[in-house]
């Protein structure tokens, strides 16, 4: 059954009269005739009762307009949403994430997004940055928030907020209420590692803050998250390095102490697919772009959930 005659047929339904329903149709009323005809065979059933006075529904015909209408208004919504989605106001966002960084403005960026452009519905991925990125290349996910220094060359990003790294020192530990420590005291401590193979940034910083105290760790385990290192470190498995940010996580039984020397920055960044760039994720690195802007000026980027 072809759309423009279950168009014919509502138009007719609802006017039950060949010339009105015609004239609203932009049509002559003899091919409307013959369309209505046409459908009559083709479904092998009675729809209208007509004559030179009036235009009724047979039973048959009032069953299938409640159908026809169904399939029409179907039609109508599929149009509505294939626009909307191609204007980016709906649809959908696969969008990558280290667990970390829920701790950090990445709430701030989803958050802002979704009051603007509720349509969208953001859908958040935990996964590491090999991960993402390669979940990007491929066209899985459409961004992702990852710590990272560097990226692949096809890729395009922007900074977050920079946190620094800080001593995770168990509740009991010696230098646990020191407001300060200096790395070199620990040099002879077991330390809880974070997985290269899963952050290789993560590591490599971690290693270059030990290269510059002139330590050379002692590694016990190796974790896939900022969690799990801490987890460990409550555990008395050993010490740790981890985000600032990571204090929001509020676990029990560890401490997180500043060390001396110069801050040693934890990059993350939003990335995604330039050759992927559909309407709803330029919308949302526009909008990243702006909370980001207005979080850095007011100096709260880890501070998730605050107006």
């Amino acid at each position: 059954m072809k759309l423009h005659l279950l168009k014919y047929f509502s138009v007719l339904a609802e006017e039950l009269h060949f010339g009105r329903a015609a004239s609203r149709l932009a049509i002559t009323q003899s091919p409307l005739s013959l369309a209505i005809k046409a459908m009559e065979d083709e479904l092998g059933a009675q729809l209208l009762v007509r004559n030179s006075k009036m235009v009724q529904l047979t039973p048959a015909g009032a069953a299938y307009l409640v159908e026809a209408r169904q399939i029409l208004d179907r039609v109508d919504r599929a149009a509505a949403v294939v626009k909307a989605v191609d204007s980016g106001i709906t649809g959908r966002l696969d969008i990558g994430l280290s667990p970390s960084l829920i701790y950090r403005e990445v709430i701030h960026v989803v958050d802002d997004f979704n009051q603007a452009v509720p349509g969208v519905d953001v859908v958040l991925h935990e996964m590491p940055l090999t991960e993402q990125q390669d979940g990007l290349m491929r066209g899985q996910l459409h961004a992702g928030f990852a710590n990272a220094s560097a990226i692949a060359p096809q890729l395009k990003s922007i900074p977050l907020w920079s946190d620094k790294y800080v001593l995770c020192l168990p509740e009991g530990h010696a230098r646990a209420d020191q407001a300060v420590v200096d790395l070199r005291d620990l040099a002879g401590e077991r330390f809880v590692m974070f997985s290269r193979e899963i952050g290789p940034a993560n590591h490599d910083h971690i290693i270059a803050i030990f290269s510059r105290h002139h330590i050379h760790p002692r590694t016990v385990h190796r974790a896939r998250t900022w969690l799990t290192v801490m987890a460990m470190v409550s555990q008395g498995c050993g010490v740790a390095l981890v985000p600032s940010s990571m204090a929001k996580a509020r676990m029990a039984g560890i401490r997180l102490v500043p060390f001396a020397g110069a801050a040693v920055l934890v990059p993350a960044r939003l990335l995604w697919n330039p050759a992927l760039m559909a309407p709803a994720l330029a919308t949302f690195v526009q909008s990243a772009t702006r909370t980001l802007k207005r979080v850095r000026a007011r100096g709260d980027a880890a501070r998730p959930g605050r107006r």
